[in-house]
């Protein structure tokens, strides 16, 4: 799809993602630290909070390098570009591994062929709150002799056969950013397994952030702009409108989030965005299990829909659903569905564009990478809200416009 003039005909919008909403309360100064908290609800003995969970995953990849002769980490090749750019921001090579197929997941044989004696870490990514296969890729990496940082962005509250998500491997990363869930509006959060990781990642975050008045001012700003606007009758101005006029212009990269500077920024988050968060936090568990019940009902129904597969927890796990993760049988499907959804404000849109191969800025960066099933899943993946101010006959017009294009 390049060019669509569809529009939106209601008068409200649904966000791509199911993002906490913020109370006026949340933005209130006094409060406890956010480490606290976000430590007690994933399970860890501490966290550290960084502007992003790209950020957090510059510092992670920063203190294992450290004293290490190894230079490469072996990432998905479908997964947010980001994640490669913080690899190459750390000064590694990163290596684009190929997933299953029809999942986004390792592909478990192509794990192996990429995990050698100069693989310094292996980084699983969980992506729409469904989780890796986390017992197989500690296996792969522990017999390569290669740390796993687990890229948990996408997945905070979700267990791994009863563990907090982010907790399997030696690091974990969390996002904190909008449409994640619990956001303070650009943050992200790391948790080791040892106090000597730990201490590498605190001395990490000092070499690396620096105080940055001007750019935590402006999200301090944005983060009150959340608090006001993200709501279903002003995310037509402040979202809608603008993801149309890039649809129109066929700027897909942007409309899909998939645009980022060229240097991840590195700051320290001020104490009273952590507060925001704290507050909210205590809300984060009646909001996943809210979310939970409407896409366990909503999976049940796309799942009647021949040729299209929803992806869906393993046995064991119960991650977050802050949207469905859809995969067409064509991408010719994929796209003549697109063309009506994604301009119509009903919250369906694609996560990532491309394959990492397949993005610009960073093809040359991961060589001549063979990944076929994750340029399959990029060009057949669609994501649908799990946002609860999605109507259920705005759903059900989902599902038909589904049905049409297959």
């Amino acid at each position: 799809m390049s060019r669509t003039t569809a529009k939106a005909d209601r008068i409200y919008e649904v966000p791509p993602t199911a993002g906490l909403p913020l109370a006026w309360s949340d933005l209130l100064p006094s409060g406890r630290p956010l480490e606290r908290h976000l430590a007690g609800f994933v399970g860890a003995e501490e966290i550290q909070i960084e502007c992003s969970a790209s950020s957090a995953l510059v510092i992670a990849l920063t203190a294992l390098k450290h004293g290490s002769d190894r230079q490469q980490v072996v990432i998905p090749a479908y997964t947010c570009p980001l994640v490669a750019q913080a690899v190459l921001q750390a000064g590694l090579q990163p290596v684009a591994c190929d997933t299953r197929a029809g999942h986004f997941d390792f592909c478990a044989d192509a794990l192996r062929a990429c995990c050698n004696e100069n693989t310094l870490a292996v980084v699983p990514t969980h992506l729409a709150g469904r989780l890796a296969d986390m017992t197989t890729i500690t296996a792969i990496a522990k017999q390569a002799g290669a740390y796993v940082v687990e890229d948990a962005a996408q997945a905070l509250g979700a267990l791994y056969r009863s563990q907090p998500a982010g907790s399997l491997g030696d690091i974990g990363v969390y996002s904190l950013g909008v449409g994640k869930g619990l956001t303070i509006y650009g943050g992200g959060a790391l948790i080791a397994r040892t106090p000597e990781l730990r201490e590498r990642l605190l001395a990490a975050s000092k070499t690396l952030t620096t105080c940055q008045p001007g750019r935590e001012a402006r999200r301090i700003l944005e983060l009150l702009g959340y608090a006001a606007l993200y709501r279903p009758l002003t995310l037509p101005l402040v979202y809608g409108v603008p993801l149309r006029r890039l649809l129109q212009q066929g700027r897909l990269l942007e409309a899909a989030g998939d645009l980022h500077p060229a240097s991840i920024p590195m700051h320290r988050v001020s104490r009273w965005r952590k507060t925001v968060g704290a507050k909210a936090l205590k809300r984060m568990s009646w909001f996943m299990a809210l979310t939970t019940v409407q896409a366990l009902r909503r999976k049940a129904r796309l799942q009647r829909i021949a040729g299209i597969t929803v992806l869906e927890d393993a046995p064991g796990d119960m991650g977050t659903w802050p949207c469905l993760l859809v995969l067409m049988p064509t991408q010719q499907a994929r796209d003549k569905a697109l063309q009506t959804l994604w301009p119509a404000g009903l919250g369906v849109g694609r996560m990532f564009i491309h394959a990492l191969p397949d993005y610009d800025g960073l093809a040359a960066g991961l060589g001549n990478a063979n990944t076929p099933n994750a340029r399959d899943f990029a060009a057949r993946s669609l994501t649908i809200s799990n946002s609860h101010w999605l109507k259920d006959h705005d759903f059900e017009r989902i599902c038909g416009i589904l049905e049409q294009a297959i």
